[in-house]
């Protein structure tokens, strides 16, 4: 029941901290708490048959369990500091590649070698977008795919499996601190611990609120993303996902001077639907196989929301919005971008009519009654602008599902050490409000586990 180090979320940040620290001292006792399954048992019942719809599952095998919501992403490791999370604010920009490189490093030695790495360097398409009042991100991504990526996950725990305590379904209940140790609390026991790793990840963001609050550690308000997920033929964006898999596009809106981005890029890829805290929404998968690829891509397009006093609560907003779409759609809504500038919602009649076939079953309605304007008139406004580049994203068939939503964590005070102000309690990953990506989350977790060890 003691341990040295306890690691509460077994995602990307939690994976790495544990790698990181049997690595560098292989005789401390370390321990892993996950709300979710194992590697092995985290299946989704929909099969697009029999289950076509979330059906609410107690631990939600998408969002939770070994690998965090990113096991069954299609592993996109975006080697940047340009977008990600502000890492880079906490430990240098110098280090915080580094620590991402290094990341890649260990996901090649796991299974990823072979698969490649894409990059923005050079590419003639930065021109083509700021011509067009567009602007390319600058990174370097490797692409797992979701195969490879599960392949590398399961090779990790199998390596760590013998070296550190797994204990599966077993999510902490709460964290108390006696200024010596800390009490990591579940459902039947108590676990002591000199040092403390959280990294929940965003589908802990309700219960890392609990905690901060409960050990009095400040936060300050974050942002939420809301927007949708776009589907298209794989042929209108191929030019650019033939060289860059990956392309971060941010605009600026004439109407509002909004910023609306691309996110998650799927080429040949599937949406899928996720449940976060009972609450259904959208996302995409790609995988490296071609015998699994599909003839379409999908992209999110998002909308940052940063809110003011004295108004605290931005996932609370997201999550209104997300459950007004289940209300309407029961779960997911879809809509063919020409219904949506029409002013008509999409009918069964008109999805079957169109010259795309949807990779997720989803409830064909109208986004207008679900979006604010605001938010829709800058993804209408954005899918305008692409169609400069990529020419056939405004056609009225592309299909835009809704909503997706990206919600991030109160951000953590902590220091350089990502230490908060309780000594050796560390808050890393999504979880942290700092990272938003594999990448980062990953790195985040290798910082964590050096300073733990004195490196």
């Amino acid at each position: 029941m003691n341990y040295d180090v306890v690691i509460i979320g077994a995602g990307p940040g939690g994976i790495f901290s544990a790698y990181e620290l049997t690595r560098l001292n292989p005789d401390m006792r370390i321990a892993v708490f996950e709300a979710g399954h194992t590697l092995s048992k985290r299946h989704c019942p929909i099969d697009g048959e029999k289950v076509k719809s979330c059906i609410g599952c107690k631990s939600c095998s998408i969002m939770n369990g070994f690998g965090g919501a990113g096991a069954f992403s299609d592993g996109k490791y975006n080697i940047t500091n340009d977008f990600g999370g502000t890492l880079y604010e906490y430990i240098g920009k110098k280090r915080a590649l580094d620590l991402m490189h290094y990341v890649d490093e260990i996901n090649m030695r796991y299974g990823g070698e072979g698969t490649k790495l894409y990059t923005t360097a050079g590419t003639r398409f930065k021109t083509v977008c700021i011509q067009n009042d567009l602007h390319l991100l600058d990174a370097s991504v490797r692409h797992l795919g979701t195969d490879i990526n599960y392949i590398v996950l399961e090779n990790l725990y199998n390596d760590l499996k013998d070296k550190v305590d797994f204990y599966f379904d077993t999510p902490v209940i709460s964290v108390e601190s006696d200024d010596e140790r800390y009490r990591v609390i579940v459902k039947d026991e108590t676990y002591t611990c000199d040092e403390c790793i959280i990294s929940v990840g965003r589908s802990g963001s309700k219960w890392m609120e609990t905690v901060c609050r409960d050990l009095q550690i400040p936060t300050k308000s974050n942002r939420v993303d809301i927007g949708v997920r776009v589907e298209l033929p794989a042929t209108v964006f191929a030019h650019l996902t033939d060289e860059l898999y990956e392309s971060k596009i941010v605009y600026r809106t004439e109407k509002y001077g909004d910023k609306v981005r691309t996110f998650c890029m799927n080429p040949k890829g599937a949406v899928v639907s996720e449940n976060t805290n009972g609450i259904i929404t959208v996302n995409g998968h790609s995988y490296e196989d071609p015998e699994k690829q599909t003839e379409n891509t999908n992209f999110a397009l998002l909308v940052s929301k940063q809110f003011s006093e004295p108004f605290k609560d931005s996932n609370g907003y997201g999550e209104s919005i997300a459950r007004l779409s289940n209300m309407l759609g029961g779960g997911v809504i879809v809509q063919r971008f020409g219904d949506l500038i029409r002013g008509r919602r999409s009918t069964p009649g008109r999805m079957d009519d169109a010259f795309i076939t949807p990779t997720l079953s989803a409830t064909p309605g109208d986004l207008s009654l679900v979006l604010p304007k605001r938010i829709l008139d800058g993804i209408i406004e954005m899918i305008y602008a692409l169609d400069k580049v990529a020419p056939g994203t405004a056609n009225d068939d592309t299909l835009l599902y809704g909503v997706e939503v990206k919600f991030y964590n109160m951000e953590v005070e902590v220091d350089e050490r990502l230490e908060c102000r309780h000594k050796g309690l560390y808050i890393i990953g999504d979880g942290s409000g700092i990272t938003h990506s594999l990448s980062h989350a990953s790195a985040s977790g290798v910082h964590v586990a050096r300073c733990i060890a004195g490196e």
